[in-house]
């Protein structure tokens, strides 16, 4: 198990949006080894680009059509050359003192099909 992080207010969770999309699209990010890039349906009209550095742990082809968990209130960054607008959440048991070993990542998702947007609690 890592570090625990520092504590936070109630209210600064708040601030966080979590909602359910699902994966339309996944290829490699054309610029970077490790990330995937994304498209996906959030509930919103529009479909929304993510990265993600999970690349090494899920073949493209296999997420597409899964659900997923994300942060849709996250700034815009761009991640060499591509943006990105929100982020996936996913689980690892990486070793505690961060060296490359073997390791799990594992993609949050919903237990039941949701509609997309739907908010995470």
């Amino acid at each position: 198990m890592s570090e625990a992080k520092p504590q936070i207010t109630f209210e600064d969770f708040a601030k966080v949006d979590l909602r359910v999309a699902r994966i339309v699209e996944a290829e490699a990010h054309p610029n970077a080894d490790r990330l995937l890039k994304l498209q996906l349906d959030d509930g919103s009209g529009e479909t929304r680009q993510i990265c993600a550095g999970i690349k090494g742990y899920y073949d493209p082809a296999d997420l597409v059509g899964k659900q997923i968990v994300i942060v849709a209130n996250l700034a815009l960054r761009k991640i060499r050359g591509e943006e990105s607008r929100g982020m996936l959440l996913a689980g690892s048991d990486a070793p505690k003192d961060g060296s490359e070993g073997e390791r799990n990542v594992v993609l949050l998702s919903p237990m039941s099909e949701l509609p997309t947007g739907s908010i995470v609690s």
